[in-house]
């Protein structure tokens, strides 16, 4: 869902490659990465084809694995940003490729003719983003020290690739050189090459309704996270809010048949054990009840403004530890 132009990657050229592969060998010579036909002969054509369609089969399960991941670039970026980024890679890529082989020609003597084909280069260059805006949330721990995060499957998927192939290390280099270029704020590359609005308004007419998706309907819609593990917290955020307000609305209730005053300090365990890591998971005795908390007349006024009572809003501030939304999403439903 959200991330059109990732289907297509992932549909177009795997099918292609497992057609190439399967059925059609004798056309492989087209789509190999010959840099040699490219600067002796100009054949400009390979780079498109040699860059783009995977001749191993290994490599296309992991490349593609790897643009399944990658497809969160895509939710939070929007279509036309996440492909101006393949684009601008994948011309980065291909430069930094024939410099690498000349270098490498130069300084080791070793010749290279050939580079593995497919769409490595910005794949790599994706490990940029999604090493530096990618939270890391720790899973598990192996032996006691080692730790495994939501990022580590990932990281290990990038190796396989990695170890692939005899030279892939070159385009490995080259789209992490070009990730880095890309996301520069000083080289301003984003703003150099990019999809022009024309061009994505075109492909969203044509080609975004082919591989668009219907939003999963039997999932509570709490707002998209940028990874997985974003989306359970959202979720179990979601689920804490509706038991504080349930139990808030059971003692409200009770309140009005018997009246008194109620600690409301005791009906929010869940949220203060999120915002304070020292949080201690015991009720405290009547003796022990903390002073009620200060409340800001800023927000209370914001409150009174939306048409609530004096009293309710500082009631309800003071139960939420002066978390405004938390105050008036319980005002709104109670």
């Amino acid at each position: 869902d959200k991330a059109p132009l990732s289907k297509s990657l992932l549909l177009v050229p795997s099918a292609i490659s497992i057609l190439l592969t399967l059925l059609f060998q004798h056309y492989q010579k087209f789509f190999a990465y010959n840099l040699q036909a490219v600067k002796e002969d100009f054949q400009i054509w390979r780079l498109v084809c040699g860059r783009t369609i995977c001749l191993d089969l290994k490599d296309t399960f992991c490349s593609s694995l790897l643009i399944y991941n990658f497809r969160i670039f895509e939710r939070r970026y929007g279509s036309r940003k996440f492909s101006s980024f393949l684009l601008g890679a994948w011309m980065l890529s291909a430069l930094f490729d024939l410099l690498l082989v000349e270098i490498t020609q130069y300084i080791f003597g070793i010749t290279i003719n050939s580079l593995p084909s497919g769409f490595l280069g910005p794949v790599f260059a994706l490990f940029v983003p999604f090493y530096s805006s990618i939270p890391r949330v720790q899973v598990t721990q192996v032996l006691g020290h080692f730790s495994i995060t939501n990022k580590s499957l990932v990281y290990i998927l990038g190796l396989q690739l990695l170890t692939s192939g005899s030279y892939i290390w070159i385009l490995a280099l080259s789209g992490l050189i070009s990730g880095i270029c890309y996301n520069s704020s000083i080289l301003k590359v984003h703003r150099i090459l990019c999809v022009p609005r024309w061009v994505a308004k075109i492909f969203s007419w044509t080609l975004e309704p082919v591989f668009s998706s219907a939003e999963p309907a039997n999932e509570v819609r709490v707002g998209m996270g940028a990874t997985v593990d974003i989306q359970r917290q959202q979720r179990m955020e979601l689920l804490d809010r509706q038991i504080m307000m349930s139990q808030v609305a059971q003692m409200r209730r009770q309140r009005q048949q018997q009246g008194g005053m109620i600690n409301w300090n005791r009906l929010f365990p869940p949220l203060r054990h999120r915002h304070n890591a020292n949080y201690e998971d015991h009720h405290p005795s009547e003796q022990g009840i903390p002073p009620p908390t200060e409340v800001s007349e800023e927000q209370v006024a914001r409150l009174m403004e939306m048409g609530f009572s004096r009293g309710d809003a500082l009631e309800a501030l003071r139960a939420s530890n002066n978390d405004l939304n938390v105050a008036t999403n319980f005002l709104l439903q109670h």
